[in-house]
């Protein structure tokens, strides 16, 4: 299983319905609003790589009010 973070900017005042209709996707274990240079922190997961790549693009990406996204997979070091 892969897990990721990802950080998404949004367009003023949509961080919580951003964070609402993201929470609903398959593979998003949480969708939080947060303060700071992000307003969105989704932890997600999937299969292989690709799924997650799969996910965020067609899924995360596509939602109304995400002006960016920085995905960042979890590593054991």
């Amino acid at each position: 299983m892969v897990h990721a973070y990802i950080l998404i900017q949004t367009e003023v005042g949509k961080a919580a319905a951003v964070a609402a209709e993201i929470s609903a996707i398959p593979g998003v274990t949480t969708a939080e609003d947060v303060t700071g240079p992000y307003d969105v922190i989704v932890r997600a997961e999937a299969e292989t790589v690709d799924q997650l790549g799969q996910l965020v693009v067609a899924r995360v990406q596509n939602v109304e009010g995400i002006t960016r996204t920085l995905t960042c997979p979890v590593v054991h070091i």
